[in-house]
C-alpha cells in the first residue's frame, strides 16, 4: 500500500486539480494507494471543495478544529498512515505540498525505487534556481548545519519524499509519552523528520527529475524570514543536535 499524504491550509484552487492528478497518475500504475488529506482549519472553502473526492478515489479527510500549522498537520499524516498500516515493512507514505509545487508525475519513479529496496526515495531537480532562491537556500543551509550530519545527501528541505513506514514507526517509538515527532515549521519540519528518520533507514535514494512547466493556481506564499527563523531555532534545538551527532557517531563506528 502507497499512502500519499497531504497537508492543506486554504487550497481551494489548487486541491481539486492535484487530488485529480494524482488519481490519474496512480491508477495508471496499478497499484493499491490511499490519500490522506489533513485540513488545517481552512477556511476559504477548501474543506467543502474536499468532500466530494472521497467518492471518486480511495481516500480519509482529516481536520484540524483549529490552525495548528504545516508540522502538526504532517505529524498527523504520518501518525494515520503509520496507525492504519497493518504491513509497515511493504507500505510506505508519499509526502507531497497542497499547492502543485509538488508533481504527482514524479511519485512513480519513487515507488519503483521503493520496491527495489529502498526506504527513503527524495527528488532533487535538474535545474538552477532562480537568484532570489538560491540566496535564500544558501542562507537556510548555513542555518541548518547542526541538522544535516555528515553521509546524509537528501535535500533537508524538500516536501516530496517517500519514507518506508517501518523507519516512521520506530522513528515515533522512540518518543517520550505524548511528545511531537515535529516541532518546527517550514522547511525546517521537513529537515527534522528526515533527521529522524535516518537512522532507521538501510538505503535511501534520490532521484533526479527535469523541472516541468509550473502550475500558478494562487500567488507563493513563502516567506524567507519565517523560514529562517524556523531553521534557527531548529539548528539551536539541543535534541536534534544530539540526533545529529548520534547519526555521526555511527557512521563513523
Amino acid at each position: 500500500m502507497i499512502y500519499i499524504g497531504i497537508p492543506v491550509r486554504n487550497e481551494r484552487h489548487t486541491i481539486g486539480p492535484l487530488l485529480w492528478r494524482v488519481r490519474e497518475v496512480l491508477y495508471g500504475e496499478r497499484r493499491e494507494f490511499h490519500v490522506i488529506v489533513c485540513d488545517d482549519a481552512s477556511d476559504d472553502g477548501t474543506t467543502e471543495a474536499l468532500q466530494k473526492y472521497p467518492r471518486v478515489l480511495p481516500m480519509t479527510l482529516l481536520r484540524n478544529d483549529a490552525g495548528l500549522g504545516y508540522a502538526a498537520s504532517l505529524e498527523r499524516l504520518i501518525r494515520e498512515a503509520v496507525r492504519r498500516s497493518g504491513y509497515p515493512k511493504r507500505d510506505a507514505l508519499v509526502t507531497m505540498q497542497a499547492d502543485f509545487s509538488d508533481a504527482p508525475e514524479w511519485v512513480p519513479e519513487m515507488m519503483r525505487r521503493f520496491d527495489g529496496g529502498a526506504d527513503l526515495v527524495t527528488v532533487r531537480l535538474d535545474g538552477r534556481p532562480s537568484r532570489p532562491e538560491r540566496r535564500v537556500r544558501f542562507g537556510a543551509r548555513l542555518l541548518a548545519r547542526g541538522l544535516r550530519p555528515f553521509g546524509v545527501p537528501a535535500d533537508p528541505f524538500a516536501s516530496l519524499r517517500l519514507y518506508r513506514l517501518f523507519a516512521l514507526g520506530r522513528a515515533l517509538t522512540e518518543l517520550e509519552a505524548d511528545a511531537p515527532l515535529i516541532r518546527h515549521e517550514g522547511w525546517a519540519a521537513n529537515a527534522e523528520i528526515l533527521l529522524r528518520v535516518w537512522p532507521h533507514l538501510r538505503r535511501a535514494e534520490e532521484i533526479e527529475v527535469q523541472p516541468r512547466a509550473a502550475r500558478r493556481y494562487r500567488d507563493s506564499r513563502f516567506q524567507a524570514s519565517a523560514q529562517i527563523r524556523a531553521l534557527r531555532a531548529a539548528g539551536r534545538d539541543p535534541q536534534l543536535r544530539a540526533t545529529r551527532r548520534a547519526i555521526e557517531s555511527a557512521a563513523r563506528a
